[in-house]
Parts: structure tokens; sequence; C-alpha cells
């Protein structure tokens, strides 16, 4: 096949910049390989639609798909019951400044890591009713925030919704690569290597508690016209998870996250019990994606019941859980066009053109290569997620060519989508901010652009070290 294995890569990615979308990009990409597999004008068509059943009717990658819209689903019946709320509306009422503000945000984190999103969503409106007594800049706020979402997010190996989806593209990539290992071990063994996320946890707390701004914390000055929708605009306002007409009760928020945590510790231990092992040894086992879906699964009936005992109707209890789940269709959809192209691109024998075309290569330096071009593309698509379902690939394909360390490679490629969430003013997190705490997401995304080229220039820095002790 030769060069016209790495079409349909290509085609993705000049795709997803000029367009901004991954996922038509990445169905372009499928349709592109389809056509190359077979050019006849009705077969590039079905085979199209077999490279995507295919990655749909893998068992992992259903196990994935149930675990994102089932927890997915959670959280729309936590934010249903007024979880969200009653944390938010705690957590006003008890601090006082700015300091104890941001050691909220970090300290939340124990409780809210499930995903990028659901932090911003649940710090964001306590946040906002904060500067209502507390005088700071609202880009100072949302910066503190999101460094403790997915730079946080992306190193946490349980109950969240990035695990199964970051097991998934190394699980697929390694198989393209012609590879062997466990995609979870790998998954974990890769964390210590994130540097950008390392970095920007390091650089958000010096800049949450120890940086001395020379000017004041506070936004530019306002007209009276705006002061005045400033003022009428309330943190109940500025979220549906928030809305006025829903209660306020905090242990519906508290209590499920934990159950969740808890469950997937206990079933991951059970499947390394019946594996054979013991202690420490039997958490770390191939079962991790079933023992999460089990933990989402029981928390979501034991919830259910414990609603209806509080007198919940369960018509509202099931519109909550098939709104949150729907939450992440786009997600899924994401899922089946990567697994499509993973299946397009093997067909097409990727990894051996890979292996012919980047010997020359030397494998200790990979890693930093693929950090900065992964940088790069995140940026300009704004998707931590299609850049790892874009690069994980290649990245290994090239890295088993040129005999790199994986979880080195599989590090830079997450950190390198991590900067792109982080960053991009395309990305959710930084809509999601904005959108929030009322910010022009260009000029907050500018604000946020130094330190993450910092943090950046940190990681490429550390991955280039690396390459002369590796």
């Amino acid at each position: 096949m030769d060069f016209i294995s790495i079409i349909p890569f290509i085609v993705v990615i000049i795709a997803a910049i000029w367009t901004k979308q991954v996922i038509p990009s990445l169905l372009f990409g499928v349709v592109v390989a389809g056509y190359l597999v077979d050019p006849h004008w009705l077969n590039g068509m079905i085979k199209t639609l077999q490279f995507i059943m295919e990655g749909l009717s893998d068992e992992s990658n259903l196990k994935i798909i149930i675990f994102l819209y089932a927890f997915s689903a959670l959280i729309g019946l936590v934010r249903m019951s007024g979880g969200i709320k009653g944390f938010v509306k705690a957590a006003t009422e008890r601090i006082e400044n700015k300091r104890g503000a941001f050691i909220l945000t970090w300290v939340s984190s124990v409780g809210t890591f499930a995903a990028p999103s659901f932090r911003i969503v649940t710090i964001g409106p306590v946040m906002k009713a904060m500067r209502k007594k507390i005088p700071m800049a609202k880009q100072e706020l949302a910066f503190v925030i999101e460094t403790t979402a997915t730079p946080l997010v992306v190193l946490i190996p349980v109950a969240t919704a990035f695990v199964g989806y970051m097991t998934s593209v190394v699980d697929l990539s390694l198989h393209q690569a012609d590879a062997t290992g466990d995609a979870y071990t790998l998954f974990l063994q890769s964390i210590p290597f994130n540097f950008f996320a390392f970095a920007m946890l390091i650089l958000g707390f010096y800049l949450s508690f120890f940086h001395k701004s020379k000017k004041p914390a506070n936004d530019k000055e306002k007209t009276p016209e705006e002061k005045q929708e400033e003022e009428d605009d309330q943190w109940e306002d500025c979220h549906p998870a928030v809305m006025r007409d829903l209660p306020a009760k905090p242990w519906n928020l508290i209590i499920p996250l934990f159950s969740v945590i808890a469950l997937t510790f206990l079933f991951m231990y059970a499947v390394g019990v019946e594996n054979g092992k013991s202690g420490f040894g039997a958490l770390i086992n191939d079962g991790v994606l079933d023992a999460m879906v089990l933990a989402v699964v029981v928390t979501i009936v034991w919830f259910v019941v414990y609603l209806k005992f509080k007198k919940e109707h369960l018509k509202r209890m099931m519109d909550g859980l098939i709104d949150g789940g729907n939450d992440m269709m786009n997600v899924i959809l994401l899922l089946a066009m990567v697994w499509g192209l993973s299946k397009g691109t093997e067909a097409l024998e990727f990894a051996d053109t890979i292996s012919e075309w980047f010997d020359w290569i030397p494998g200790n330096f990979v890693a930093v290569v693929i950090f900065v071009v992964g940088c790069g593309l995140s940026y300009f698509i704004g998707s931590a997620w299609g850049t790892w379902g874009i690069l994980m690939p290649v990245a290994l394909s090239i890295a088993v060519t040129a005999g790199s360390s994986l979880p080195i490679t599989i590090g830079a490629v997450f950190a390198s989508g991590t900067f792109g969430a982080f960053s991009s003013p395309l990305s959710d997190d930084t809509n999601t901010s904005a959108g929030i705490l009322n910010l022009n997401t260009i000029e907050y995304a500018k604000f946020k652009l130094k330190p993450a080229l910092i943090a950046a220039g940190v990681a490429a820095a550390g991955y280039l070290v690396l390459s002369f002790f590796v």
C-alpha cells in the first residue's frame, strides 16, 4: 500500500485544522480509507460503514460507550437532584476571602475530578458568586479553575470520563502498530511523563497562592450600563446546573461521586483477587473497565432508589439520566470515528508504511517531536480527545519502529492534547469557563496562552533532556 496508507491521517489533520471540527474530519478520513481500500462507488461506502461497525462491535469498545453514557447520566441525575447547586450554595456561604476561594478550588478537586467540564460547572458558579464580595478579576478566576480541570483530570487513573477513552486510544494504537502490552498498564506508566500537565499544575499553584500581581485584581473599567448588567447577573443564571428552580442539596453531589470512586476500587480489587492476585497488586489488572462500569451502574441504581424514597418523581429522574447521558453523545460519535479510522488504516497496512518511512528517526527524540507537533494540532482543533485519536496511532507506530519508550511516547501524546484543551480558544474548557463568567472567549484565551506556552516549553525541555538518558 505504501504512501496511500498515510493519506487518511493527512486528510483528517488538514480537514480538522481547516474546519475546526473533529468529528466530521474523522468521518471524512474513514470515507477516504474506505475508497482507498475499494474505489468502487458503492463498495467504498460499504467499506466505510464496515470499518465503523467493526470498531463499535468490539467488546471493550462497547464497555467504554456504556461507561461514558452511564457516567454522564449519573452527572445528569446529580444535577437534576440539586447536588451541584447545593455544593455551590454551601461553598459561597462559607468563603470569605480570595485565598479561601482559591483553596476551595484546589481542595474541591478531590470530589469533582470526574471530568473537566464537571469541575468547571461545579466551581465556576462559586467563583462567580464570590466576586460579589471579593474583588477578583474574572480571567484570573477562570485561569485557576481551568488549571485544575484537564491538566488534573488526565493524571487520575480511575473513576473519570477520560480513563476509558485514553485506555481505548492506547489499545487501538498498540494493535495498529503490531505492538504488545496491556493498554491500562501503559496508561498508568505514561502518567509521570505527561510533563505539560504537571508543569501547568505547578505553575497554576504558584500563581494561585504565591504570585503577587502588580495590578489590582479587577476587570477593566465598565460603563454604568455594564455595571448594572453585571449587578443583575446572578450565579444562579450562569448555567443550567445551578438554575433557580433546582433544590440545593450538596450531599446529592458528594455521596454519589465518592460511591463511584469507592466501588471502582472495590470491584478492581475483587477482579484482581479472582485472577489470583493479592494486596496492592490486585488493584492493577486489565479488569479496570469492568470495575468502572459496574461502579457507575450500581451507584445509579442505589441513587435512584434513594431519591425515590425522598419522594422524587421517577419520570423526572429518568429525564435527568437521559439528558445527562445524551451530553456524552458527541464523545461517543468521536470514538466511533476514531475506531473506524483505526480499522480503515489498519486495512491499508499503515504500521508497515510507518516502519519503512520513519526508521531513520532516533528513538530518543520521538517524544519531543510528537509533543511539539501535537501541541500545534491540538491548539488549532481545540480538542484533547480529537488530538489523541488522530496522533496516538501515528506516534506509537513511529515509537515501535524507532525503538522508543512506549510510556514516554504515550505521555507526550497525552501532554500535547492537554495543551490544546487548556489553551485553545476552540476548546470546551475555554468556552465553558468564558460562558459561566461572562468573558470574551478570544481575549481570555490570549490571557492564558502565555502561561500555557511557558508550561509547554518546560515540558518540551523535559522530553529533550530525557532523550539523553533513555
